[in-house]
């Protein structure tokens, strides 16, 4: 697993092994959650208000149920600087992806947003299922393929993954506007729907900042300590390894629909564009 042919932080190239394990062939859709919720009366992190302790500085105003939203601009920005496309939305949450107004009824076959990790983790308790480790999530994803991109070359990539295509992040020009339905684009050799673009996908790995150089099957790491971020010391919330790219991916600005690539993403917190998959683990 791992890259050393586009960001640092997916290299080195290191050897894993994996348990035997079956990955579901989707991800988990608004329909799925909804049931979920309908079954357990669970309240998702972006339905409950925010702790003051652990945003220090942060507006009142702000500390109030939601979640981040991308908002396309009028035109070029600065892309170093993800603010001009992010909002955080009061009443943003899997029910409500755009804010109060938006429904998820007629997207039953949508993947779930708008899930912090333990959303996820709660869903995959229910479902007496687990989230993949990144080792397992990325095995999954290349599917006996080595290469750089699971369609076997860099080109025609709106061909296979739902992606931004055009002008980042005002004008997109793939069939989607944001995510589809899950399935709307070939499936990896191995029949597995929507592992590259789409949504990323939260994986059980507290996040570094490259991997470690070993080839035993474990967690990136067993403390989450190390996962804060070093740029917010006063913001002591560990992050979880995503994979898989998203919609908001392009190759004019993130360039991360392969396997091999990976970001960081704080637990306490989804967005419009992160969702995730779950995995059986098999005795051999």
């Amino acid at each position: 697993m791992g890259s050393t042919a586009y960001y640092p932080e997916e290299s080195p190239v290191v050897l894993r092994d994996v348990e035997p394990f079956r990955v579901h062939t989707t991800p988990v859709t608004n329909a799925d959650y909804a049931e979920f919720v309908d079954k357990t009366g669970y309240v998702t992190v972006a339905e409950r208000p925010l702790d003051p302790s652990l945003y220090p500085g942060a507006s009142a105003k702000d500390l109030v149920p939601g979640s981040l939203v991308f908002t396309p601009t009028d035109g070029p920005v600065d892309l170093a600087n993800p603010g001009f496309w992010w909002r955080f939305v009061p009443g943003a949450c899997w029910r409500f992806p755009l804010g109060p107004g938006s429904e998820v009824a007629a997207k039953g076959d949508h993947p779930v947003v708008h899930v912090a990790y333990e959303d996820a983790e709660a869903y995959a308790t229910w479902q007496d299922v687990s989230l993949p480790t990144e080792s397992q999530w990325e095995w999954a994803c290349r599917a006996g393929e080595p290469g750089d991109f699971v369609w076997y070359d860099g080109g025609n990539a709106d061909e296979h993954a739902n992606i931004w295509q055009g002008r980042f992040p005002y004008q997109n020009t793939s069939r989607f506007e944001r995510t589809s339905p899950v399935g709307s684009y070939p499936l990896n050799d191995w029949g597995l729907a929507d592992m590259i673009g789409n949504v990323w996908e939260w994986t059980s790995d507290w996040w570094q900042d490259t991997h470690v150089d070993d080839d035993s099957d474990h967690q990136s790491c067993c403390c989450p300590d190390v996962s804060f971020d070093p740029d917010k010391p006063d913001t002591r919330i560990p992050r979880k390894v995503l994979k898989g790219g998203s919609h908001l991916c392009a190759a004019s600005h993130c360039l991360r629909y392969r396997p091999a690539a990976r970001i960081p993403q704080m637990v306490d917190s989804g967005a419009s564009h992160i969702g995730f998959r779950c995995i059986e683990l098999l005795t051999r």
